[in-house]
């Protein structure tokens, strides 16, 4: 069985496949207090948790956007699996061709979700991931990664708001019952929900100028509320990140 680790801001999300099935998922947050040790002991006991036997892990494969993070995280994958995990980077083959100014600035999520979602699709396609940040990336009809947009995620826009306005208070991230928020909660609620899907709508149609008619596929936690009020959205696909993984991992395996 394979594991694949995507290391985020906020999260780390492991996945276990047996070929090309996803078996389990679990999460642990992304702290940078944590040690390589640490991570190990957490690692195996998310495994036991689900009878999973380390030793029946026949390999790894790992993708981060926390510096720091990555090489602790990897060691623990070696420490708790016996293991040594791929890591997405330079170096290794993703089957996709980065036309960024500099590729190396390319988050490695954001690669490894197009590689997935051009893979599902089979054509051009715009990936949504509402994340820490809120990203969209294009890929090009030939599988080409074209570039996209960065917009602060939306827990992120809300804590900002809370950060500069005394008189708010933290609401739960949530439907309202309608557009017009006819109390604060309501309304904050409002804005964070129907503002995001406006702002995901405008953008998908502003970037489907530039690169042509594209599918759209949705991904992280916020994904379902969200695009449920969207009308530019195909798909949702929460394991998006770690089925890219999984299809990296098979292409430098060959």
């Amino acid at each position: 069985m394979l594991l694949a680790v995507d290391i985020g801001n906020t999260n780390i999300v492991f996945g276990v496949f047996a070929q090309d099935r996803l078996l389990h998922t679990f999460r642990a947050a992304a702290s940078r207090e944590r040690t390589a040790d640490e991570y190990g002991v957490l690692l195996r006991e998310l495994l036991a948790l689900r009878g999973l036997d380390r030793k029946s892990l026949s390999a790894a494969v790992v993708a981060s956007v926390v510096p720091p993070l990555t090489d602790v995280v990897a060691r623990a994958v070696r420490l708790a699996c016996a293991r040594d995990p791929i890591v997405v980077g330079p170096g290794v083959k993703t089957g996709m061709p980065v036309l960024y100014e500099n590729p190396k600035e390319v988050g490695a999520d954001r690669i490894v979700n197009s590689v997935a979602a051009y893979h599902r699709m089979g054509r051009s396609v715009i990936v949504v991931d509402f994340g820490t940040a809120t990203t969209f990336d294009c890929v090009s009809s030939k599988g080409e990664y074209q570039g996209g947009v960065i917009v602060p995620g939306v827990q992120v826009s809300l804590d900002g708001l809370l950060l500069h306005a005394a008189k708010l208070s933290r609401v739960e991230i949530a439907e309202p019952p309608r557009v017009m928020g006819r109390n604060t909660v309501h309304a904050l609620q409002s804005g964070i929900v129907h503002g995001y899907a406006s702002l995901v709508d405008g953008l998908i149609d502003k970037l489907r100028k530039e690169v042509g008619e594209s599918a759209c596929i949705a991904t992280g936690g916020l994904a379902p509320l969200i695009t449920k009020h969207t009308e530019r959205v195909n798909e949702v696909d929460l394991d998006l990140t770690l089925h890219g993984l999984r299809l990296i991992f098979e292409r430098n395996s060959q």
